[in-house]
């Protein structure tokens, strides 16, 4: 009997969006949206990360300046507890998407082998 992926992707989907991870995330997610301070600082911090990574990605230089007044930002966000709790979160959950990844990427690493692995 033949799979149908698409099926099995949106059941992981579904498990994703009720697992305590993905709940806690969205609850922290929301508390820092109803807090306007907590909101605006939380902005600000992802508006420089998503810069510094297109900078990154197309190759541009990253100044002395912006690396310290990024620092400056994280240090900053990291002092609000609420923001704080919220990249912890967001931490708990990358780690559980990378692990999944694993999971469905172990077919190919058994066909092909893991590049990563010496021989």
């Amino acid at each position: 009997m033949a799979v149908n992926l698409y099926d099995s992707a949106y059941e992981l989907e579904k498990a994703i969006r009720n697992s305590a991870e993905y709940t806690e995330l969205k609850k922290l997610y929301d508390a820092v949206n109803s807090d306007e301070s907590a909101k605006r600082m939380f902005e600000s911090f992802r508006n420089i990360q998503m810069q510094l990574q297109e900078k990154q990605m197309t190759g541009q230089e990253i100044t002395q300046e912006e690396v310290e007044q990024a620092q400056k930002t994280v240090a900053l966000v990291q002092q609000h507890e609420l923001i704080s709790k919220l990249m912890e979160a967001e931490q708990r959950m990358s780690m559980v998407i990378g692990e999944l990844n694993q999971v469905i990427m172990k077919p190919l690493e058994e066909l092909y082998g893991n590049p990563n692995q010496q021989q």
